[in-house]
């Protein structure tokens, strides 16, 4: 019956996106998260090997395996925004298996009304981002 193609944990932010009245408001939510990033990855472990490409800012992406057996994504960028989607999908992912998270779909910005409030390039980075913590967990499998 439901169409959520996102992790039941997400729905409270999901929604409060969606609540917004416009994208500065959005926007002032997506600079909140950028500090609330539950699993940074410090700019000392930035690397090129972990650097996300076609993002306009710098955009670094680590993702292992924790001791439980769970999907662990930690990330890092220069820019507020980039940041803040970071830290939501981290909030996604964090914790689930490997296998959940490579069948994950991005559907769940469209819900939070960011379609219409990312630049064409900055949704282009988040998707790449977030293609590439898929391919982490295919191959963490």
């Amino acid at each position: 019956m439901e169409q959520r193609k996102w992790p039941k944990k997400l729905d409270p932010i999901v929604d409060e996106f969606a609540e917004c009245f416009d994208s500065m408001e959005r926007y002032e939510l997506l600079f909140q998260y950028a500090k609330k990033n539950p699993s940074p990855l410090p700019i000392e472990d930035w690397s090129d090997s972990n650097q996300v490409h076609g993002c306009q800012s710098r955009a670094h992406v680590s993702c292992e395996i924790d001791e439980n057996g769970r999907f662990l994504m930690r990330g890092g960028a220069d820019a507020q925004i980039v940041q803040g989607l970071m830290s939501i999908t981290a909030l996604a992912v964090n914790g689930m298996s490997p296998d959940e998270v490579s069948q994950m779909s991005p559907d769940f910005t469209d819900a939070m009304g960011l379609k219409s409030t990312l630049t064409p390039s900055r949704s282009n980075g988040f998707l790449n981002m977030f293609n590439r913590v898929k391919e982490h967990a295919k191959n963490l499998k």
